[in-house]
């Protein structure tokens, strides 16, 4: 891993990236990244993503508790949020939560981006459901995400925006770009009469691409591997989710399914 001076300009890098590519306006925003089972860097509150420098970053505990923090800088206030991230998804390095304007379009209209309109969003993730809205800087909004942190590697936030999370620090940018151009994808061509959308064998052949891959993180081609070996109807796939809510990965029976086997496999192991 860099040091921590470098990873320290690394955020500022991405903090940037997203102000320069309108994903954030004035202070929104906000990005850390694990530095230590019990250490991790984050921006501070109350200040442009576009402008930072290292020293305006802070240094948290697991529990968001500062360990360092220069002048009268003070973490996000959104740290809540990315540690419940930390906590429930021990492979994730880095979240990113920003306000793009077509994803967070979709969002405030309570639309997942459910529909597979082409192979690399399909691949690189599958679906992006909705949590349902919570009051910024409160533990609703980690309450809200955490259902999904199992699942998937991004959520739109209801009436809010967009969070991703993955191994590094860039790995979770790029996911906020890929959840960005998805929505605007999706957007355009529903002005355009509406897309076309993959059917079933297309996505289960490019969820099979994906697990041919390797890729890090979590996707619904794993869900749907999971449900599939225990559910002879098979999985549906986050793709036939049209839900407000955002409730994708399979209904609640499928999961339940995939719950009731894991811990049977792990008694079996005692």
């Amino acid at each position: 891993m860099a040091n921590e001076y470098e990873i320290k300009k690394q955020i500022c890098d991405i903090g940037k990236r997203i102000y320069d590519r309108g994903m954030v306006a004035a202070n929104d925003g906000n990005i850390s990244v694990k530095i230590s089972e019990n250490e991790f860097l984050c921006t501070p509150t109350g200040v442009s993503k576009g402008f930072m420098t290292p020293e305006y970053i802070c240094k948290v505990d697991k529990e968001g508790n500062v360990i360092q923090a220069n002048g009268n800088f003070k973490p996000s206030s959104e740290i809540k949020m990315h540690m419940r991230v930390y906590k429930c998804r021990p492979d994730v390095g880095a979240v990113v939560h920003a306000h793009p304007s077509y994803a967070t379009s979709f969002a405030i209209a309570g639309i997942p981006l459910t529909q597979p309109i082409m192979p690399e969003a399909v691949i690189a993730l599958g679906c992006v459901p909705i949590a349902p809205y919570g009051t910024p800087s409160t533990m609703e909004i980690p309450d809200a995400v955490e259902k999904f942190l199992p699942y998937y590697d991004a959520v739109l936030l209801e009436s809010h925006g967009a969070l991703t999370w993955s191994t590094d620090l860039l790995a979770a940018y790029h996911k906020m770009e890929s959840v960005e151009f998805y929505a605007e994808l999706l957007y355009k061509a529903r002005q355009l009469g509406g897309p076309k959308e993959f059917d079933k064998a297309t996505i289960e052949k490019l969820y099979e691409i994906r697990r041919q891959m390797g890729l890090p993180g979590k996707h619904p081609a794993n869900l749907c591997a999971e449900i599939n070996k225990n559910n002879p109807e098979g999985c549906k796939g986050c793709h036939s989710c049209k839900s407000a809510s955002g409730s994708c990965g399979g209904d609640k029976k499928d999961i339940e399914a995939i719950v009731a086997e894991v811990t049977k496999r792990v008694l079996s192991q005692m």
